[in-house]
């Protein structure tokens, strides 16, 4: 049996620019393997910059980067650089190997 590209994957910000300025499409589809690959390998596997990427979208979630990816994901390499309350809204409050969550803000009365 044939392999067939099946996971569409776009790069933001600086990560766009990275590719373009390779001559490289800033989104496209590739092949994961059956049994699948962590955001890190793929993004290894893509030749992005490593220190420029802080997570990745995995169907509409935010996750670091040692999350497993299945084929048939949508995915969106998020690059460093993402001003504050931003990073909030899409769940990256810090740093690249642990999941974030987003605290409930306490009413002060």
């Amino acid at each position: 049996m044939c392999a067939q590209a099946n996971t569409t994957v776009r790069m933001f910000g600086c990560l766009h620019t990275h590719r373009k300025e390779h001559g490289l499409e800033s989104t496209i589809t590739v092949t994961i393997p059956p049994s699948g690959c962590t955001g890190l390998e793929l993004a290894q596997e893509l030749e992005l910059p490593l220190e420029k990427v802080e997570a990745i979208f995995v169907n509409h979630l935010v996750y670091p980067l040692d999350h497993h990816i299945q084929p048939g994901d949508r995915i969106a390499f998020i690059p460093t650089g993402v001003p504050g309350p931003y990073r909030l809204l899409i769940g990256i409050a810090s740093g690249k190997s642990s999941k974030k969550t987003v605290d409930t803000p306490v009413s002060k009365d």
